[in-house]
């Protein structure tokens, strides 16, 4: 693996010089891990954090009977695990791998002393987490304010945004995007149904084309109901 090549994929990394990746590459790990394998478990100590290379990672919390709650999913240049890290505690949730990946481990205390040396690092880490926080933010208010429908057209349409068309490819199991909008696979088919009979979208397996994003906005907003 070319760790400096891969390093500068990396969002926290982008806009760093050679000499800033090369320290960086000293004190990355790589690790492969195959599709269902454990990252970290909620409690756990965190003592470092990690960048995904290639692949998907889910991070998820359990309740005590069991149900799973997708909090996010990360894809490749995203980095996780980061705050628990550097706030010194524990990770608050779990995580796996949601296909075969390679992902790259940075401990806490070999990454602290670089950022220590390196301002400009430690900028983008900063403007790294608020992002982060206003994205978890918009995500739990996604949640606990509109209705499914509306949870469903806000994922179609940031779909739409990241992969810059209107033919949309999902990249995880319906189960698992129910499980990220805090829904069940059963309700979310019936609405993904209920939008194709509107002629909203066209759904052919795994593809979804979005016909009217007028329409899925303002659902997404609250101002026109499914």
């Amino acid at each position: 693996m070319k760790k400096t090549q891969d390093l500068g994929k990396i969002n926290l990394f982008s806009n760093l010089s050679p000499e800033q990746l090369a320290r960086i590459e000293s004190v990355a790990i790589p690790r492969e891990l195959v599709k269902g394998e454990q990252i970290f478990v909620a409690g756990e100590k965190a003592k470092g954090f990690y960048s995904i290379v290639s692949g998907k990672v889910k991070i998820y919390r359990e309740s005590l009977s069991g149900k799973e709650q997708i909090i996010h999913i990360f894809g490749p240049g995203e980095i996780f695990g980061e705050v628990p890290v550097f706030q010194g505690s524990s990770y608050p949730a779990s995580s796996m791998a949601l296909s075969k990946s390679t992902l790259l481990y940075f401990s806490r205390d070999k990454f602290e002393s670089i950022i220590r040396e390196d301002p400009e690092l430690a900028m983008s880490m900063l403007a790294l987490l608020s992002g982060r926080l206003r994205q978890m933010v918009n995500h739990v208010a996604a949640l606990s304010l509109a209705e499914v429908p509306g949870r469903l057209a806000s994922y179609l349409l940031l779909l739409k945004s990241t992969q810059n068309s209107s033919m949309l490819t999902l990249d995880l199991p319906k189960g698992q995007i129910a499980a990220y909008l805090g829904t069940i696979q059963e309700t979310l088919s019936r609405i993904f149904k209920k939008m194709s009979d509107q002629g909203l979208i066209r759904v052919e397996k795994n593809t979804i084309e979005i016909i009217d994003a007028d329409s899925l906005e303002l659902i997404a907003s609250g101002e026109e109901q499914l």
